[in-house]
């Protein structure tokens, strides 16, 4: 019987980098098992976390927030990936390149998403791969189209600021009170799981660099 030994760590630098993975659904208790399961997941390098998401927008994607806090998303694990070289400065300018590529309106849920950006990342920072089986859904799904709704093609993790999601409820909330029923939108549907988790996300912004996606560009 043969036993396939988990790679090494290949040490360029010593500055650790790490992957935080969040589950995005309950069921991941049940999947996870059999190595399937919704994931999202950043990367994390001097204590700030980066991923990336969606907007409608041809600028950066790419955002970031306090290390395994990710707003709407539960903090599943940190896993170690490899060490860097770059020191804070150099890692900015790294992501700085990156947005280049991960523009906002770029993003699709099977093949360019927030696990494409960290693998991607991780290799350039570290030269070492993440765990497959964070991603491994979006590759069966790319295999197997029938597994993921028709509309699977044009579907994207958005994200919402804060001020949205309060704009959002006072708008029901004056709806109600002049008899009024609220307007159907895009989020009331079977895809409200995916959409609790987006509708919490937020932005860091005052401070942000340009290659940061800023709250005034976010999709209500």
């Amino acid at each position: 019987m043969l036993i396939k030994c988990a790679p090494a760590i290949r040490k360029i630098g010593t500055v650790p980098v790490y992957l935080n993975v969040y589950d995005i659904s309950s069921i991941n208790g049940c999947t996870s098992v059999i190595g399937l399961g919704m994931y999202h997941s950043g990367i994390q390098v001097h204590d700030v976390e980066y991923a990336f998401g969606a907007h409608e927008s041809e600028s950066s994607g790419i955002f970031e927030c306090e290390p395994r806090k990710c707003p709407g998303f539960t903090f599943k694990k940190s896993i170690l990936i490899g060490w860097t070289i770059k020191g804070p400065k150099d890692v900015w300018g790294f992501m700085e390149d990156m947005a280049e590529e991960y523009k906002g309106n770029t993003y699709h849920l099977i093949t360019r998403n927030c696990n494409h950006f960290c693998k991607d990342a991780c290799m350039r920072l570290t030269g070492n791969r993440i765990p497959s089986w964070v991603n491994r859904l979006a590759k069966i799904g790319l295999m197997f189209n029938c597994i993921f709704p028709k509309n699977v093609d044009v579907e994207r993790v958005r994200h919402k600021s804060k001020s949205d999601v309060e704009n959002k409820k006072k708008k029901a909330r004056r709806n109600s009170i002049s008899g009024c029923p609220s307007s159907p939108s895009f989020d009331d549907g079977p895809d409200s799981m995916m959409e609790t988790a987006r509708s919490n996300r937020r932005v860091s912004s005052l401070s942000a660099p340009p290659f940061l996606v800023s709250s005034a560009m976010l999709n209500i």
